[in-house]
């Protein structure tokens, strides 16, 4: 579980979070939607470090991260795999090199182990052959699995993904869902994903976040949405749909 408590973060004296408190539950995809700029990408951020909080608290599970030094937080980040919104794969590495990273990084396994732990993860996303390919050779739906797999390499209890469908067709896009959604029941991670798709949400969305102008302005299941009282989050879930169904149509 990861919790946020009264969270404010600002930018050059403007309010970017303001006073956020949630919760993201363990073995669940937890998705973060809002409209550009809203600051849901902030969050994302904040929750991982990569910015610090101005005022409140971030928790994993019991431990106050907000209030850890360097040290204390890189033996967190051990635990935590994150996938990038263009997968950030390393062009000049192979498949299997990219997905060994973190095993280099953080552990002291031998080259046989790494590579038995990289073998394991590529079955899982169906990459078992994709080895000794570099990233120029993938598809856009390939360089995500390659991602995913780098992610859950050191087995992590914290997944983050920051528009993991971006770019990608609605069929590839189902794919990634599903798989993310599997990975997280099977490893029973806490998962946090950041999007604007609709379709990631009613496909997956057991708990959503709707960031508003700075703002925790709803939160439910993607089955509450159908039913929800929020006119902001009404025009974010009809405008989502719209812009979707234009794109389908110019295609």
């Amino acid at each position: 579980m990861i919790k946020v408590e009264n969270v404010i973060k600002s930018f050059e004296g403007r309010d970017i979070l303001k006073n956020i408190s949630t919760e993201f539950g363990t073995g669940q995809t937890n998705l973060i939607i809002g409209r550009s700029g809203s600051g849901k990408t902030v969050l994302l951020k904040s929750l991982v470090g990569l910015h610090e909080v101005d005022k409140g608290a971030i928790y994993y599970d019991d431990i106050c991260f907000s209030t850890l030094d360097f040290r204390a937080r890189k033996a967190i980040r051990k635990d935590v795999g994150m996938i990038f919104q263009g997968g950030a794969l390393l062009d000049a590495s192979t498949v299997a090199e990219n997905v060994k990273l973190p095993l280099d990084l953080f552990t002291d396994q031998s080259e046989e182990e790494k590579m038995e732990r990289v073998n394991l993860c590529l079955k899982r996303v169906n990459l078992e052959n994709a080895h000794k390919l570099y990233p120029s050779e993938l598809s856009g739906g390939m360089v995500k699995r390659a991602a995913i797999a780098r992610a859950i390499v050191l087995n992590p209890r914290y997944l983050f993904c920051d528009e993991p469908n971006s770019g990608l067709d609605p069929q590839t896009s189902i794919v990634i869902d599903n798989l993310i959604s599997d990975i997280t029941k099977e490893y029973n991670i806490t998962t946090i994903i950041n999007t604007h798709d609709m379709n990631s949400v009613m496909e997956i969305g057991e708990k959503v976040v709707f960031i508003y102008e700075g703002q925790k302005w709803w939160e439910g299941t993607k089955d509450d949405i159908l039913h929800a009282d929020n006119p902001e989050l009404n025009d974010f879930v009809f405008a989502s749909a719209m812009a979707k169904r234009a794109k389908m149509s110019v295609k």
